[in-house]
């Protein structure tokens, strides 16, 4: 059986291969890797408090609209 092709699936098709595919480790690296060049995060310091969360307001519309990454 020969492996498809990693790098010409999307995100959700490599994500439904490893998860039939649990033990293929170059398959994870694939989707980590595509993750890691996609790069949608917002990054941010720890929170001391939820009260913190105002002073990102990005972060808090992604929460609540996941479907606009």
């Amino acid at each position: 059986m020969s492996k498809p092709n990693f790098k010409t699936m999307s995100k959700k098709e490599l994500q439904s291969y490893i998860l039939e595919h649990r033990d293929d480790q170059e398959a994870f690296y694939a989707f980590v890797d595509k993750l890691h060049s996609e790069a949608n995060w917002v990054e941010m310091p720890p929170l001391s408090t939820l009260e913190d969360l105002e002073h990102y307001p990005e972060f808090t519309k992604r929460i609540r609209n996941p479907s606009d990454l």
